[in-house]
């Protein structure tokens, strides 16, 4: 049998638990955003056009790859705040913006010193994924990984 002691407990626990969620959820919301226009910013052309008007599948891949890496950098950033609702929001905060700009700068080194041409890829005529979309999405993967396991 439960009590009111232990009911109140619980309905405090879930009112807390759903405002941190939908705080974490807004603050995620923004990094994906922001993510998203750095890296239509390393993109040639407008990357929502390049990717839904042209459906080009190395520049969906290149977005896509850079959301999973925002979110890796996310949930390590809030996992590791144990609970602290006020660190997990600036570690959030500050490592996603990190991570993003470390992101675009990988992106625009790949272009200019491995010589992997963003403005070819998201320019394929042909709109075939090209190897070299893949290798720059995995690294923009893993300097999400990175990033986020710095943040713990």
């Amino acid at each position: 049998m439960t009590t009111a002691a232990n009911d109140d407990s619980l309905a405090q626990i879930l009112l807390e638990g759903s405002g941190a969620l939908l705080a974490y959820a807004a603050v995620g919301l923004l990094l994906f955003i922001v993510g998203f226009y750095m890296t239509d910013l390393a993109t040639p052309g407008r990357l929502i056009t390049v990717i839904r008007e042209h459906r080009n599948p190395n520049a969906t891949l290149l977005a896509t790859a850079s959301t999973v890496g925002v979110g890796l950098i996310v949930s390590v950033s809030i996992y590791a705040s144990h609970g602290d609702l006020l660190e997990g929001l600036s570690r959030t905060l500050v490592f996603g913006g990190v991570g993003i700009i470390a992101m675009t700068v990988a992106t625009q080194i790949f272009d200019r010193v491995v010589g992997i041409s963003i403005k070819q890829l998201a320019d394929d005529a042909e709109d075939k994924l090209e190897p070299a979309a893949i290798l720059l999405a995995v690294a923009n993967l893993m300097i999400g990984v990175v990033t986020a396991v710095a943040t713990y």
